[in-house]
């Protein structure tokens, strides 16, 4: 069972008005209720976050370290790159793609 809680508010009539009459053409009086409960529950989430934001930032340890490593084997990263351009533009060109064509 959901528990609800009844509460009066004073807050600026035009504001409410105004308020109320959009979420009447969206959906209906009914559902007054539960953009009110909608608007007070992204207030929170929007503190929460925030907060945990706050945290995160004013952590004194590194978010990331990189440690560079050797290859255990001999590379060329310029060859391999261009094997899978090459590759790319075989599909591209069985696949009839006119604007990926490669120019000789």
């Amino acid at each position: 069972m959901v528990r609800k809680k009844k509460i009066n508010i004073i807050i600026d009539r035009d504001l409410w008005e105004r308020f109320k009459t959009k979420v009447v053409n969206e959906k209906d009086l009914k559902g007054l209720s539960k953009a009110v409960e909608e608007a007070i529950e992204e207030k929170l989430c929007e503190d929460s976050m925030i907060v945990a934001l706050e945290e995160f930032l004013s952590s004194e340890e590194p978010l990331l370290v990189i440690t560079p490593v050797k290859p255990k084997i001999q590379t060329d990263t310029g060859k391999s790159v261009r094997e899978l351009r090459d590759l790319r533009f075989k599909i591209y060109e069985k696949r009839g793609n006119k604007y990926f064509n490669k120019k000789s």
